[in-house]
């Protein structure tokens, strides 16, 4: 029980941060809530299904974090839009880019912090052990949820009015922005591997240690 309190900290502090974050931002947000909440609104359901699964499934500091970083991604989209992120019309003028940029950054923290979250899930209930392969399936699987959140953007695109589309997919007018998208989610998956794996690693070892019950 100590340990589960120890475990919950961090979460719930995490938690909290957003959970003020999302009421300022959606009520602010310039650009519609409908908006917002199409960005935001996948963040939204990891953390109910981590809530959800925390007494039974802690998951590993590390990737607690990079949730929350993650989320603070979606929700500068949602609050702005992609298309017009201040960050990104920042570098467009910084170093020249035709277009606003903000959403390759977006796609990339798709596969580089999420994979994480998959990472422990797959060493923690399956039989897979890490090596080439694990490496392997576990970029086919992030590339696979790429590929799919591109359909889902597109179903939304065609529900929503033309400039509410427009808003959510924030492709501006470049006809491979999907591939470009997809593409990104990948190497940001290989770049968290090869930068952060060992680190998410050791932080799974601490969480499986502090949960497992004493020794007879």
């Amino acid at each position: 029980m100590r340990g589960t309190r120890q475990l919950a900290r961090l979460p719930l502090t995490l938690a909290a941060i957003l959970i003020a974050i999302f009421l300022f931002t959606f009520f602010t947000t310039p650009e519609g809530k409908l908006n917002w909440m199409l960005e935001v609104g996948p963040g939204l359901f990891g953390i109910i299904a981590l809530a959800i699964a925390f007494p039974r499934f802690p998951m590993s500091k590390f990737v607690y974090v990079a949730v929350f970083l993650h989320i603070l991604i979606l929700v500068y989209g949602g609050f702005y839009t992609y298309a017009k992120a201040p960050l990104g019309e920042w570098a467009r003028e910084a170093f020249g880019f035709q277009r606003n940029h903000y959403d390759r950054i977006g796609h990339f923290s798709f596969g580089f912090f999420p994979i994480f979250t998959l990472s422990e899930v797959l060493q923690r209930v399956t039989p897979l052990k890490r090596g080439k392969w694990f490496t392997f399936i576990l970029v086919s699987m992030l590339l696979g949820f790429a590929a799919f959140y591109e359909f889902i953007e597109w179903w939304a695109a065609l529900l929503l009015d033309p400039a509410g589309g427009d808003k959510f997919l924030g492709s501006q007018g470049d006809i491979w922005d999907a591939q470009w998208d997809m593409f990104l989610a990948g190497v940001g998956a290989c770049v968290g591997l090869l930068l952060l794996g060992r680190v998410h690693q050791r932080s799974m070892e601490k969480v499986l240690s502090s949960s497992a019950p004493p020794s007879p």
